[in-house]
């Protein structure tokens, strides 16, 4: 399978800006089979890592939270490949309640839930 091979992920639990720091290492895992020639070289459910990278914690005049994960590898029948790719989640900002001028609102956590998608690449050729 080539480099930048596209693969589609979720995360194995819900990630919340509330409870991750940078540097936080999270779980995903592959949506579907991925394939080469017929052949599934990266089977569903394959477990992939990733890391936190950045963050900013939801703030009093409307700002959201926001996250960033940084995909580094995925495990096939027992070798690890390493990844490409970032994914930025941001909550939902209250900008309304910003623009009546109410400093005391803030905006929501970003959250990452199961069955929300992701997308990673892989690094270097994997062998089938």
């Amino acid at each position: 399978m080539p480099a930048n091979t596209l693969l589609v992920v979720t995360p194995a639990e819900e990630i919340s800006s509330k409870k991750i720091d940078v540097g936080s290492k999270v779980k995903f895992v592959t949506i579907g089979d991925i394939t080469e020639q017929g052949a599934v070289v990266i089977p569903r459910g394959s477990m992939v890592s990733g890391d936190i990278t950045f963050k900013t914690g939801k703030a009093i005049g409307g700002k959201s939270g926001k996250f960033e994960v940084a995909f580094r590898t995925v495990q096939v029948r027992g070798t690890e490949y390493a990844l490409t790719g970032v994914h930025r989640q941001e909550g939902k900002g209250n900008t309304a309640a910003a623009l009546l001028g109410s400093i005391l609102v803030s905006g929501r956590s970003a959250v990452m839930k199961p069955g929300d998608e992701g997308r990673a690449f892989t690094a270097a050729p994997i062998p089938y």
